[in-house]
């Protein structure tokens, strides 16, 4: 039976007889905000119920959502819980997971890469990453948006996860500088592997030299140069003449005014984007727009 089918019974579990799901979108749990959600629990309880499967034939429920909710509250000295029984079909839990963080609300969101995987693994069940896009009620636009820290190769992969690349959203960004010029972006990388311990590359470094590589197509379009320099981003804004270590910021190119960082990348994870880059925001905020008076959105 599927979730959406299933009844629910509400009922306060032993803590001792709930146990982890078998595939968790969330892989890594924060033990600061762990501790955070435990004290708030010792306060109050526990405001949102779990949601669990029946229990098995030991007399077990295993997690559909609420791990994190569960672990506060043991840590919290809870004896019991509240929960939801509810059944679903075999491996549409990770789908709930990932809906429910969609919705963000007062559950600490899955970090982008977690986000991303999850939603690529439902994604691949799909003939196309239309109907993949359409079974998430969003666009394959915001599909691709949202898987784009899933795709990384396994150089930019391997920089991330030792830290010296800032976020996934700075590394997809040095993705789509590889899409564009793929020697400058190798360059970048190679600066980035020899950067001393403790420096990473900002998003803002990538940011720069997205808008520089963007800005000269513009001027080959409209006016080809006879020359382009296609060096790694530079002091030439400031005057100078040597490159910037990539894990400082370079100077920002003259752009339109932008709207305050936080609030757009806020908005970026409230859309469950792993990119929070201002043009495919306006895009996903039109079409939520529209959606919401009931106009297509299938229109570019």
């Amino acid at each position: 039976m599927s979730f959406k089918e299933s009844p629910s019974q509400f009922q306060m579990i032993d803590v001792s007889l709930i146990e982890a799901g078998s595939s968790p979108a969330r892989q890594n749990i924060d033990e600061a905000s762990l501790k955070g959600l435990a004290n708030s629990i010792q306060m109050k309880g526990l405001i949102h119920p779990l949601v669990v499967l029946p229990a098995n034939a030991a007399g077990r429920h295993a997690l559909i959502v609420g791990e994190r909710r569960w672990r506060a509250a043991v840590l919290a000295g809870e004896k019991t819980v509240p929960a939801l029984i509810r059944q679903c079909e075999p491996g549409e839990a990770l789908e709930i997971q990932v809906f429910e963080n969609l919705g963000l609300g007062m559950r600490a969101a899955l970090e982008p890469r977690e986000m991303a995987n999850a939603i690529q693994a439902i994604a691949e069940r799909f003939a196309t990453r239309d109907a993949a896009a359409e079974h998430f009620g969003r666009n394959a636009s915001w599909l691709n948006q949202a898987t784009a820290a899933a795709k990384l190769s396994a150089k930019v992969t391997a920089l991330l996860d030792s830290g010296k690349i800032s976020s996934a959203g700075a590394a997809v960004q040095l993705e789509k500088l590889a899409q564009k010029n793929e020697v400058k972006a190798k360059s970048l990388i190679g600066q980035i592997e020899e950067m001393p311990e403790g420096k990473k590359l900002s998003r803002k470094t990538v940011d720069s030299a997205l808008s520089a590589e963007g800005g000269r197509r513009k001027k080959k379009e409209e006016a080809p140069a006879p020359e382009q320099s296609a060096g790694p981003a530079t002091a030439a804004s400031t005057g100078g003449s040597e490159p910037l270590p990539p894990w400082e910021d370079a100077p920002a190119a003259p752009s339109r005014r932008r709207v305050n960082r936080h609030k757009v990348e806020r908005v970026a994870e409230i859309l469950g984007m792993a990119d929070s880059d201002e043009e495919e925001i306006l895009v996903q905020l039109i079409d939520a727009f529209l959606a919401l008076k009931g106009e297509a959105t299938s229109t570019p």
